[in-house]
């Protein structure tokens, strides 16, 4: 890559400038696109396949780019009942009060102490699209409830996680408030809008249109509808022809003056629950052209986020987003860069001395530190890693949305332990329950100085993430060394230490994988120290390549791996890997003396996979 004068990569300084641009344009003109947001729109429920953190995600992806900025973004109101009743059922709503009922909407239990948290939750996102009504109105701006698209709630039912049916209530309301223009409501998830087409199947001023995959219910009772089905398995091609011949056909007929379009994701070929196979070039396209076609039509436009399903929903959302924001294309980052990025963001946003606070806020009160050597029996070692608190450590994990994971994988009062004088170094310990039965996490970690001469780290001595709920199974087979499945959130504890790193101005981090599949999943950022290791584990990549986690760490752990060249049984070594933080630990892992000498001692291996591992 071609770098300018002081080593930054080109692409990355003309990134800064973009950004930079982008600052500037804010003072010359107001936003085209009103974005409307509650930090509660990441609460979840057990078993809803739903990213929590995806509006999180989009907004951190926009912010780093310098898109949006903090006014831009519109708290929501709950949406009052009053205008619920307007496209639901008193029957219905009725119904709501008793358990079982959202259990079967949901298709998870849901007990007694968690139905007002999910009708709460569906109230308030309701209400982020009768906000984003009032914007799209009130100025002509694009406005984006960066939730909502419940559209398989009708009048008297709901069903497929969808409560309350946001669109419809606003809708509604406006119809109350006098609003008289045509509305058109295009719906893109993957699947069918029935619940809408119900609320609307007898007003003609309400049309509906909807692409995919397979009809809920009857589609020939609604007065102003397209219902159109493909099946399952629907690539680019065949969707956006679809598209392209239905879509302009409805504008001109319906000549709207409204516009909801429900931007629904769960199409793309990586969705968890998705059975089409879009790409994520097909769905920027589909998103430019129903944008090019409210445009056209001088339309107001409010835009739900509606289905997508897994941890990479959001980059699709983010693609879209960020193009309207800027008029051009640009690639989100893949999950680990992006905690990373919300990490920092929200690590700069904090009061620094709430994170050594033994109380949480700065003020006149005694520390612990104040009392040592004054009581009896009070530990010498006060803070993690002589800074951080236990309220600063809790604060983090917080608004890391550590803890709130942790609950929306069914452990609701997680226990954060602190252990700051265990002789092997300091650890942290997360249970999943109050009588602190349940291990989840236990970290062990300490300063070194020794570990790199030269350079101060953060020495990881031990990291287990576990959810001793699970269970292995044949699709999820234990790893060497698990003795319960993980939690799934690496990515989470990475960032988390990182940041750590940063605030103490640590050189990097260090860690000794004990076994291979713990080394693979530290490479998107981490090297080996030792040249020779380094070489090693390009040699090891290779010679796995393509076969599944498991299966691979194993063949390395139970000698199928030979060095022709020598040969001996290669065996794992715990040989330290490095994140470089700062200039002299990233020399030690970088440059071309480093490349050489791996590219020499690559030379003396020759790796070979004596016998395939069963897939059984």
């Amino acid at each position: 890559m071609e770098r300018s004068g002081n080593g930054r990569s080109l692409g990355g300084l003309h990134r800064s400038v973009r950004r930079q641009l982008r600052r500037l344009r804010y003072a010359v003109r107001p936003p085209k696109v009103r974005f409307i947001y509650d930090p509660a729109y990441e609460r979840h429920t057990m078993g809803v396949p739903l990213d929590p953190l995806r509006a999180d995600r989009i907004l951190a992806f926009l912010a780093n780019e310098r898109l949006i900025r903090r006014e831009e973004i519109s708290v929501p109101r709950p949406a009052a009942l009053k205008n619920i009743l307007l496209a639901h059922s008193p029957e219905y709503l009725e119904t709501l009060q008793r358990a079982e009922t959202l259990t079967g909407i949901l298709g998870t239990p849901v007990g007694d102490d968690e139905l007002e948290q999910v009708l709460d939750l569906q109230r308030l996102v309701c209400g982020g699209t009768i906000q984003a009504t009032r914007w799209s109105l009130a100025t002509r701006c694009v406005a984006v409830n960066l939730g909502g698209g419940f559209h398989h709630a009708g009048r008297r039912r709901g069903m497929g996680f969808c409560v309350f049916n946001d669109v419809a209530v606003a809708v509604a309301r406006l119809r109350r408030l006098g609003f008289l223009e045509r509305v058109l409501v295009v719906d893109l998830d993957l699947h069918d809008g029935n619940g809408t087409r119900d609320i609307f199947s007898d007003d003609p001023s309400v049309y509906t249109f909807s692409i995919h995959n397979e009809h809920w219910g009857d589609t020939n009772t609604a007065t102003a509808a397209t219902s159109i089905a493909l099946g399952a398995a629907v690539g680019d091609e065949v969707y956006l022809d679809s598209l392209l011949k239905a879509l302009p056909l409805v504008f001109e007929a319906v000549r709207p003056g409204l516009v909801f379009y429900l931007a629904g994701c769960d199409g793309a070929a990586d969705d968890a629950i998705g059975n089409w196979e879009l790409t994520a070039e097909g769905l920027l396209a589909r998103d430019k052209f129903v944008v090019e076609l409210v445009r056209r039509h001088a339309a107001r436009l409010v835009v739900v986020l509606a289905g997508g399903y897994g941890d990479a929903a959001w980059r699709y959302s983010a693609r879209f987003f960020a193009w309207l924001l800027a008029g051009s294309e640009i690639e989100p980052p893949d999950n680990q860069a992006l905690t990373l990025m919300r990490f920092r963001q929200i690590k700069a946003s904090l009061d620094p001395t709430h994170l050594t606070s033994v109380t949480g806020h700065g003020g006149w009160g005694l520390t612990e530190e104040d009392l040592v050597g004054i009581l009896p029996g009070v530990p010498r070692q006060t803070r993690f890693l002589e800074y951080f608190s236990k309220v600063g450590i809790e604060l983090l994990l917080e608004r890391f949305g550590i803890l709130q994971q942790l609950r929306a994988r069914g452990f609701k009062s997680p226990v954060v332990h602190l252990e700051l004088e265990h002789p092997l170094g300091q650890t942290l310990k997360i249970f999943g329950d109050p009588e602190q039965r349940e291990l989840l996490v236990e970290l062990r970690v300490h300063r070194s100085t020794r570990a790199v001469p030269g350079c101060d780290v953060l020495e990881i001595e031990w990291l287990l993430l576990q959810n001793p709920r699970e269970a292995f199974s044949a699709e999820r087979r234990a790893l060497p060394g698990q003795q319960h499945p993980g939690l799934g959130m690496l990515g989470e504890f990475f960032g988390w230490l990182v940041v750590l790193s940063e605030t103490l101005a640590l050189d990097g981090m260090l860690f000794r994988p004990s076994h291979y599949h713990l080394a693979a999943v530290s490479r998107r950022h981490m090297r080996f120290l030792d040249p020779a290791a380094e070489a090693l584990m390009r040699s090891l990549e290779d010679v796995l390549s393509g076969m599944p986690l498991d299966q691979a760490s194993r063949a390395v752990e139970e000698g199928h791996i030979v060095n022709a060249a020598s040969g001996e049984t290669v065996r794992w070594a715990a040989s330290p890997m490095v994140l470089p933080a700062t200039q002299r630990l990233r020399a030690r892992t970088e440059g071309e003396d480093v490349e050489a000498a791996i590219r020499e001692a690559r030379r003396r291996l020759d790796l070979r996979l004596l016998a395939p591992q069963p897939s059984t």
